[in-house]
C-alpha cells in the first residue's frame, strides 16, 4: 500500500473512530479565533478557554484590543504560558488588521503570517476554522501521531506540514489536524502510548519495526 493510500485509510478509520474531532477554543468570528490561537501556543485549549472567557468580554474587537494598555493585556491572559510576549503579539497585530486590512481577519496564508505571533500551525488553523479554506496546522500531537505512523517525517514543523499536505487530499487536511490531535490526545500519547487498543495498530509503522 503506497503512502498516500495509507494516509487516506488512516483518516477514514480515525473519522470512524473520532466522529466529534474538531477545535475544543471557543469564538465567536475570525479574530477571536486567530487570538484565541495564538494565546494556544504552549498552553492547553482549555487554560486559553478560561482566559478568553474574560477576556472578550473586555475586548472582542482589533480596535479594542489596539488600544489596550500593554499591562492589564498581560494581566488578562496571565493564565497562559509566554504571556508577556504573547500581549505584546496580540496588540501589534490588532493594530495591523485595523490598519492594513480594514479590521478583517486576512483570509490568506501568505497574509497571515506576516503578522506578529504567527506561524505557520496559527496561519494553517485560522484558514481552515475560520475560512473552510485548506489548512493543515501542524502541533506536538499532530508531529508526534505523523512521525509514529509514518506518514511523515522531518524535523521541522514544516516539513512535517508539507509532507502531510503531500499524502492528505486538500479537501481533508482541516479534518485531519482536528483527527490527528484527537487521537494524539486519547491514544498516541507521548508517553506510555495505548498501542494494543489503537485502531492503527496495523498501519503504524512504530508496530512494523
Amino acid at each position: 500500500m503506497n503512502n498516500d493510500r495509507r494516509a487516506l485509510k488512516i483518516i477514514n478509520l480515525l473519522k470512524e473512530e473520532y466522529p466529534e474531532a474538531g477545535t475544543r477554543l471557543h469564538f465567536s468570528d475570525s479574530f477571536e479565533l486567530l487570538v484565541a490561537v495564538v494565546l494556544s501556543a504552549q498552553s492547553t485549549d482549555e487554560q486559553v478557554n478560561k482566559v478568553t472567557a474574560g477576556l472578550f468580554k473586555k475586548y472582542d474587537t482589533p480596535g479594542q484590543f489596539a488600544g489596550a494598555e500593554l499591562q492589564e493585556l498581560e494581566g488578562l491572559i496571565r493564565g497562559v504560558g509566554l504571556y508577556k510576549n504573547k500581549a505584546r503579539h496580540i496588540k501589534e497585530l490588532s493594530a495591523i488588521i485595523g490598519r492594513d486590512y480594514g479590521g478583517q481577519v486576512p483570509g490568506d496564508f501568505d497574509e497571515l503570517i506576516k503578522l506578529p505571533g504567527v506561524g505557520r500551525k496559527t496561519a494553517n488553523v485560522v484558514l481552515a476554522v475560520g475560512f473552510g479554506k485548506p489548512g493543515l496546522g501542524v502541533d506536538t500531537h499532530v508531529k508526534r501521531v505523523a512521525g509514529r505512523l509514518g506518514i511523515a517525517s522531518g524535523k521541522s514543523a514544516a516539513q512535517i506540514e508539507n509532507g502531510l499536505k503531500q499524502a492528505i487530499p486538500v479537501k481533508l487536511w482541516g479534518e485531519a489536524h482536528h483527527l490527528l490531535i484527537a487521537h494524539g490526545r486519547t491514544v498516541c500519547r507521548a508517553r506510555k502510548p495505548g498501542c494494543a487498543d489503537c485502531v492503527l495498530h496495523d498501519l503504524c509503522e512504530r508496530n512494523m519495526e
